[in-house]
């Protein structure tokens, strides 16, 4: 399937999850999670969900990665330049929404990408291949491509994987794994 439809069918069948269903599923995505053997890293970059766009809730990721004293960082999106920027959550770090609703640090202590070990990645779709459709304008695939070679790279979906995305580029970053509620997909 084409990822343009791809982003209709999924945006489509996210908006019809009610609230509770977001969080009962963002809670079963992130106890699969603590089955993957990726917890002796140091360095966890965590998206902040995008409450409007009815995103996969990192909230209890967040809250498990503090509680193993992991450092979590966090990203502040550059529209003009096509980047990001990221940065230690802290305690102190202030937070506010952007112009397209995304909660981003206003400043903070910068982590270079090459620090980070693994990355959450959100997403509308994957396939079986480790194939993505995100929003479609390539922040996460810029991004991943500039940390380093074995970077983890982790999404998060409510739901399962699609066969094959058909139209996609050599500059895409696949995922190594794929978390949904039921399922841990090895995608290596």
């Amino acid at each position: 399937m084409l990822k343009a439809a791809l982003r209709s069918k999924y945006k489509t069948l996210r908006n019809a999850l009610s609230p509770q269903e977001i969080e009962d599923l963002s809670i079963a995505i992130a106890n699969n999670l603590l089955k993957l053997s990726v917890w002796t890293y140091n360095f966890y970059h965590v998206f902040l969900s995008i409450e409007e766009q009815k995103e996969v809730n990192t909230d209890p990721i967040l809250s498990l990665l503090s509680g193993m004293d992991k450092n979590i960082v966090i990203s502040k999106t550059d529209f003009e330049m096509g980047t990001m920027q990221h940065f230690l959550l802290t305690d102190n770090l202030s937070i506010i929404k952007n112009a397209y609703n995304i909660p981003e640090p206003i400043d903070g202590i910068p982590i270079p990408n090459e620090s980070i070990d693994v990355v959450f990645v959100p997403l509308l779709a994957f396939d079986t291949q480790g194939d993505r459709v995100g929003y479609g304008k390539g922040f996460y695939d810029r991004f991943l491509g500039q940390c380093k070679p074995n970077t983890v790279k982790i999404g998060l979906s409510f739901f399962e994987p699609e066969a094959k995305i058909t139209d996609t580029y050599p500059s895409d970053i696949k995922l190594d794994y794929c978390i949904t509620p039921k399922t841990t997909f090895s995608l290596k």
